[in-house]
């Protein structure tokens, strides 16, 4: 193993010197964002054998203008280079016979999403409730959040790596099922001591599901990944829309928090079935040359999660403030505050759809240029206009609108710049762990100590670092895909 991860090294290297001095730069006639695929396209010619032919299109031009599908099939003196032909279009090809189930697996995927998203958003609306079943004050509970981001951290970091390992259908449904077994037990806690204990394993279950799910889906869709990754997150939107008002039904009705989260558990075992019963994606090649990747990309990857910072920052801090900021200023009442951030997710969850049309016409920078710009016009108009009631509406639905497809997006833009694997899509959800914690803390310590209109305030300084890091980003890190 250890040879055959020499050699692979070797003749990426041997690739590259194989480039001649006054060969075109790739930047004139590829654009930045295809360069990752390049790059692999590349490496798959270096392995076999196809480097040193007189006349092998290795420049980017003429790769460009021969597929490598085309050069593998000329080069009939190789079994290895026919070998990796038949790879390079079993996970390139939409059609190929050896992935008869793609479109179930990937609806599968998109099922853990919509049970993601029932179950991160079912603590917010249990909290009284979960209170009252354990005896503890709503400000010690508030250690319940600690955990969960925790626990959250600790399995997009650790459950990515597994992906890299194992079966990764497998790991979903395992990930799912003690997701299951932790909120069928929530509700049975004698104490906050054990609430906090299965909060932790929760959130491990969900940053594993996640961080799982948004690599497997990469490798699921080597090439056209936009529209799908939306429509991961779109289902995630669903999960989380429907989720608090599944509670809210059975609260009315039963008003016990146990039959919830029993019901909730139950929702999840469907989803478990599914992804369990089907195939895995093959694990990506360059998987098994992880730590080079990581090392080579190093500046990509915190790019990338430093976008992510400012999409979750953004997405959470606003979300997580407007009903405080509307009753504070007495904008809106308790019941009406509760409509305008149902209005705030349920735009955010059409945005997450209007956004794979999008992406399968977009390129992800643009998309994400649109994104700010429209975040920018919404904080901005509530700014301006702090007194109407109409202003604080329409903007939130736009912002609901803007921010939903900055996610995926982002993943997207990661995924044309250079190799995915679990470890690194941990990485990646590290920083918009970091987002979604910090954010809504630093509005916290600003909303009354200094005046409520700080939570747009932040919103628009978070919007300015992410075009900083998109600007740094569009420039710069295409330098590491050659390294």
């Amino acid at each position: 193993m250890a040879r055959n991860g020499l050699d692979r090294r070797e003749h990426r290297h041997a690739a590259r010197d194989q480039r001649t001095p006054d060969g075109p730069a790739p930047e004139k006639c590829q654009g930045r964002d295809q360069r990752g695929r390049l790059e692999r396209d590349l490496r798959i010619r270096g392995r076999a054998g196809l480097v040193s032919r007189e006349g092998d299109p290795l420049h980017a031009c003429d790769a460009q203008q021969l597929p490598l599908h085309q050069v593998l099939r000329d080069d009939r003196k190789s079994d290895h280079a026919q070998q990796l032909l038949e790879d390079h279009l079993r996970v390139t090809d939409p059609s190929s016979s050896a992935h008869p189930g793609r479109l179930a697996t990937t609806l599968s995927y998109y099922g853990a999403f919509i049970g993601l998203g029932l179950v991160l958003a079912s603590l917010g609306p249990t909290l009284p409730g979960l209170a009252e079943l354990t005896g503890a004050p709503l400000n010690a509970l508030s250690s319940i959040f600690v955990a969960r981001s925790a626990g959250y951290l600790t399995g997009v970091l650790l459950g990515g790596r597994f992906f890299d390992r194992y079966a990764g259908n497998a790991l979903m449904a395992g990930m799912l099922s003690l997701m299951a077994i932790c909120m069928a037990l929530v509700p049975l806690s004698p104490s906050i001591l054990p609430l906090i204990a299965l909060l932790y394993a929760l959130g491990f279950g969900e940053g594993s599901v996640d961080a799982g799910g948004n690599t497997l889906l990469v490798w699921l869709y080597p090439t056209g990944l936009g529209p799908w990754m939306n429509g991961l997150h779109f289902a995630f939107g669903i999960g989380s829309f429907i989720g608090p008002l599944i509670i809210a039904e059975i609260l009315a009705r039963e008003g016990s928090v146990m039959s919830a989260y029993w019901v909730l558990a139950a929702l999840l075992v469907p989803f478990i079935l599914f992804v369990g019963s089907l195939r895995s994606p093959q694990i990506a090649d360059h998987v098994d040359s992880h730590a080079e990747t990581i090392s080579e990309h190093r500046f990509t990857i915190i790019l990338v999660a430093a976008l992510l910072f400012s999409a979750v920052g953004i997405e959470v801090g606003y979300g997580n403030w407007i009903y405080t900021y509307a009753v504070t200023l007495e904008l809106a009442s308790p019941e009406s505050a509760a409509g305008l951030t149902s209005a705030y997710w349920g735009a955010f969850t059409v945005g997450r759809l209007l956004g794979i049309p999008l992406a399968a016409r977009t390129p992800p920078p643009a998309i994400l240029l649109l994104c700010f710009a429209g975040t920018i016009v919404a904080s901005v108009a509530i700014l301006l206009y702090p007194e109407s009631v109409t202003v604080l509406w329409v903007c939130t639905c736009l912002a609901g609108l803007a921010v939903a497809p900055m996610f995926a997006t982002v993943v997207s833009l990661a995924e044309r710049r250079m190799p995915i694997s679990g470890r690194v899509t941990g990485w990646f959800f590290v920083g918009s762990s970091a987002g979604g914690m910090s954010i809504p803390f630093i509005i916290g310590q600003l909303f009354e100590p200094v005046s409520p209109a700080w939570t747009f305030n932040i919103v628009l300084a978070v919007v300015f670092v992410g075009l900083v890091v998109l600007v740094i980003f569009n420039r710069y890190a295409t330098e590491d895909t050659r390294g």
